[in-house]
C-alpha cells in the first residue's frame, strides 16, 4: 500500500514516510492509492472480536509496512488499559433507531483519544524507518480537543517534541485548562490571538517554510503533524465505524449486511472522512449525516457546492466545530473528482487565494448521493441536551447535541427509520457551564469545578477522572499567548533555535 498526494499524483511515499512526513511538501494531503476491500465475512469474524482485535485487522489493511510485531506493539499501547471503557468505544442504545457511539472515554474525554493515544506509536514506529535519528516535532493547531489528546499522547515520548496552538477565545474553560496544565518535559502550549482557522493556517505556513525546514534540519529535528491531515491521525478513526456495526450485531440491533447512517458533528470533516473511508472498504452504509454548528460552512457546501469561507465567524458553545477551513475535505474532493490531482489542486489553490470555490456538477451530485447535513445554533444545542437528558436519562456535551438534533431534524423530514450510529464526540463534563445551563438553568458565576460537581448532583452522571483529577492542579503555560504573524518565532524559541 502506497501512498500519493491530494495536489500531485506523482508522489509515491509509504505509510511510514506519509506518517512522518504529516504533509506533503506541496501542501497536499497524503491518500492510499487504492482502497482495501472488506467482505461481509470478514466483518462477521470481526463481531466477535476485541476493540483491540478489530483495530489490528482494519490497521494492517492500510498500514502494510509495517510488521506484524511493531502493529500489535502499537495497538496494544493504545488501547490496553487506556480506556475507561473495557469495550474501548461503547455503543448505547436511545431509542429505537438511535444509537450513540461514545468515543470519549479515553484520557482527555473527547474522541482525539481513539487516534491520538496511537498515533504517537504509530509515529516512533515509522520514524525509526525513515527520519535517520531526528526528533520529531509535532506542530498542532487546536479548537479545543486535539490539544490535550495530542499533548496527553506525546508526553515524554522519545525523541519527539509537541508544541499546540490554541485560540484564546475560541476553546471551553475546562478544555483550556487541561492544556496549560499538561505535564511532560517535551510539551509546550501557547495561545494565539486568532481564532481556530487563524492556527490551522499559522501551522500549515510553518510546514511549507523551506527556511523553517533549513533551520530545524540543522538541529537535527523535523516537523510531523498530529492533525487530522497526518493520515496515522486519520486511519484509527475508521476502525471505530466497523467496530461500532459489529457492536450493533451483537446488540440484536441490525442484521449482518443491514444498512446504518452514521451522524458526525464535525468542523474539520476528518472525522466523517473516516467513515467515507469505511463505506469505500465494504461496511453497509445508507448515509452519512454531516452535522455543523453556526459556522455552518459544511451544510452549505453540501447542499449548493460552493465552499465559501468569506463569512462571518461565529464564537459558539460547541467551539470545537468553530471552523471555516474543512481541511479534510480536500481527500473527499480528490477521490470524488476520479483521482484527480490537478483539480483538486486548482480548487484549494482558489481557496487559499480567494476563500472560495464551486465544484462541478457532477462532483456536486456525488457528494448529494452520499451525504445528508443540517445544522444546530446553540439554542437547539441547549434545548436538545435537555430534551434528550429528560427523556431518555442520557446526558450528553454540546456537539453531540448538535449531532443529535440534525439526525432528529432528517428522520421527521425524511421518515428514515434506518438504524443510526451518532457520534459522541467528548465527555459533557468538558463543557461544564454550557450543559449545565441547558439542563438546570443559569449556573451564574461558579467556577468550573464547582460546576462540575453541581453537574453530577444534579444529573446523576459519574465524573469522568481524567476530570475530576485536574482539580488543584497548577498552569505551567497559562502566560503564554502570541500573535498570528509570531506563531514561527514562537516556535523556534521554543525549540531554542535562534
Amino acid at each position: 500500500m502506497n501512498y500519493t498526494s491530494t495536489r500531485d499524483n506523482s508522489i509515491s511515499v509509504s505509510s511510514a514516510q506519509a506518517i512522518t512526513m504529516g504533509l506533503s511538501k506541496n501542501g497536499g494531503l497524503f491518500i492510499p492509492t487504492e482502497i482495501p476491500e472488506v467482505t461481509m465475512d470478514e466483518i462477521k469474524d470481526m463481531i466477535g472480536m476485541s476493540y483491540i482485535e478489530r483495530a489490528k485487522k482494519v490497521l494492517s489493511l492500510y498500514l502494510t509496512d509495517f510488521t506484524e510485531d511493531e502493529l500489535n506493539y502499537c495497538v496494544n499501547g493504545a488501547y490496553n488499559g487506556t480506556f475507561a471503557s473495557k469495550s474501548v468505544a461503547p455503543v448505547v442504545n436511545i431509542d429505537e433507531t438511535m444509537n450513540i457511539l461514545e468515543l470519549w472515554h479515553g484520557p482527555t474525554c473527547a474522541f482525539k483519544d481513539m487516534a491520538l493515544q496511537l498515533l504517537p506509536y504509530l509515529l516512533t514506529v515509522s520514524a525509526k524507518k525513515t527520519s535517520d535519528g531526528k526528533t520529531i516535532v509535532i506542530l498542532v493547531a487546536t479548537s479545543g480537543d486535539t490539544g490535550k489528546a495530542a499533548l496527553e499522547g506525546f508526553k515524554d515520548v522519545e525523541n519527539t517534541k509537541i508544541i499546540v496552538f490554541y485560540p484564546d477565545d475560541g476553546v471551553s474553560p475546562m478544555q483550556k485548562f487541561q492544556m496549560i496544565t499538561q505535564e511532560g518535559q517535551n510539551v509546550n502550549v501557547s495561545a494565539i490571538k486568532g481564532n481556530f482557522d487563524d492556527a490551522q493556517n499559522g501551522v500549515k505556513k510553518i510546514f511549507g517554510d523551506a527556511a523553517m525546514a533549513e533551520k530545524l534540519a540543522e538541529a537535527n529535528m523535523m516537523f510531523s503533524s498530529a492533525n487530522s491531515i497526518n493520515w496515522g491521525r486519520l486511519v484509527p478513526q475508521i476502525v471505530y465505524y466497523f467496530s461500532a456495526y459489529c457492536d450493533l450485531i451483537k446488540q440484536g440491533r441490525i442484521e449482518l449486511g443491514e444498512k446504518v447512517n452514521f451522524v458526525v458533528p464535525t468542523g474539520n470533516f476528518g472525522n466523517i472522512l473516516a467513515a467515507y473511508y469505511a463505506k469505500l472498504m465494504g461496511l453497509p452504509v445508507n448515509k452519512l449525516i454531516c452535522a455543523s454548528n453556526k459556522n455552518k460552512v459544511l451544510t452549505d457546501f453540501i447542499t449548493n457546492g460552493i465552499y465559501n469561507r468569506n463569512r462571518e465567524f461565529f464564537t459558539t458553545n460547541s467551539p470545537s466545530m468553530d471552523i471555516l477551513i474543512s481541511s479534510n475535505l480536500e481527500r473527499l474532493l480528490y477521490h470524488l473528482q476520479g483521482n484527480d490531482s490537478d483539480k483538486t489542486s486548482a480548487l484549494m489553490k482558489s481557496l487559499s487565494e480567494t476563500g472560495t470555490y464551486t465544484v462541478d456538477a457532477d462532483t456536486l451530485a456525488k457528494i448529494k448521493e452520499l451525504f445528508e447535513c443540517g445544522f444546530c445554533d446553540d439554542e437547539g444545542t441547549n434545548a436538545t441536551i435537555k430534551n434528550v437528558f429528560n427523556s431518555n436519562k442520557y446526558l450528553c456535551d454540546t456537539h453531540t447535541a448538535v449531532a443529535i438534533s440534525v439526525y432528529e431534524n432528517y428522520r421527521k423530514a425524511t421518515g428514515d427509520k434506518t438504524p443510526t450510529v451518532i457520534d459522541s464526540t467528548a465527555s459533557p463534563y468538558k463543557f461544564c457551564a454550557s450543559v449545565l445551563d441547558a439542563v438546570k438553568g443559569d449556573c451564574g458565576d461558579a467556577d468550573e469545578f464547582t460546576m462540575v460537581d453541581e453537574l453530577s448532583a444534579y444529573t446523576g452522571a459519574a465524573i469522568p477522572s481524567p476530570i475530576a483529577n485536574l482539580k488543584g492542579k497548577t498552569p505551567r503555560f497559562d502566560k503564554n499567548i502570541c500573535g498570528k504573524d509570531e506563531m514561527a518565532g514562537t516556535v523556534l524559541s521554543m525549540l531554542g533555535i535562534k
